[in-house]
């Protein structure tokens, strides 16, 4: 199974090729939603936020105050230390599970969407690294319509992700979103043939048990010690309370 990564910058059109891809049958796991569910009203990683932070992170309908909550957390270092260890087990779990359900159900290409993927170093974990590229001003005059922020505002946030023209380099497809959405599903759907993996490889690693329970073991073992599904959480979590600062269109 291939594990393809895929990135951008805020208002560069990440969510619309992540869409385009899944409506094309190709599995996505968003580390965003996941950091989100596992801490909606009921959920084992809210109860504990709930008892280590107090009601007083909660909003009137029992949701988390993701502004109060990262306020709190991005001041104290230990605090963001006991969030995560309120929300790392049952993101990592979730990861792994959707990793693994999509190999035992024959999936040739699986995509992690990740909108720090590269900021985080999970690039280096990944087949193939995917970057959604627009141009600075297209991204400040999206993120400007879309959001009501000022220049300066807007201008902030884009600058505090690493510039696109530098993960473009970093990149093995770039997908260039600077035009119609009509040439972006052409290019995404173009993208989506080439990184199907050969018939080949896809029933050695999916047939041959030995061959895909290494895979999948080393991955989660290597993941786990070397800190790359704590990367994903990390940014995931990160994201969730800054709200979708670091989410694109």
């Amino acid at each position: 199974m291939k594990f393809a990564g895929l990135t951008g910058g805020i208002a560069s059109g990440k969510t619309t090729v992540s869409r385009i891809l899944e409506n094309n049958s190709i599995p996505i796991i968003d580390a965003d939603i996941i950091a989100r569910e596992v801490v909606l009203p009921g959920r084992r990683a809210y109860q504990l936020i709930v008892k280590r932070f107090g009601s007083d992170v909660l909003l009137s309908d029992g949701n988390i105050d993701r502004p109060k909550l990262g306020s709190i957390i991005f001041a104290d270092a230990e605090k963001r230390k006991m969030l995560n260890q309120c929300t790392h087990p049952y993101i990592r779990m979730e990861i792994l599970r959707l990793f693994i359900y999509y190999w035992l159900t024959g999936q040739k290409v699986v995509v992690l969407d990740a909108p720090l993927l590269i900021e985080s170093g999970l690039d280096r974990f990944v087949n193939v690294v995917i970057v959604v590229y627009c141009s600075e001003i297209l991204q400040l005059h999206r993120l400007k319509a879309r959001s009501g922020l000022s220049d300066v505002e807007a201008t902030q946030r884009i600058r505090a992700q690493i510039p696109l023209s530098d993960k473009a380099r970093r990149a093995t497809y770039v997908i260039d979103n600077s035009g119609e959405l009509e040439e972006t599903e052409r290019q995404v759907l173009e993208l989506a043939r080439k990184i199907q993996p050969s018939m080949a490889r896809w029933l050695i690693e999916w047939m041959g048990p030995p061959v895909a329970l290494a895979v999948v073991a080393g991955w989660a073992w290597y993941g786990v010690r070397r800190g790359v599904i704590e990367a994903v959480v990390k940014y995931g979590v990160e994201n969730w309370l800054m709200g979708d600062m670091a989410r694109d269109s």
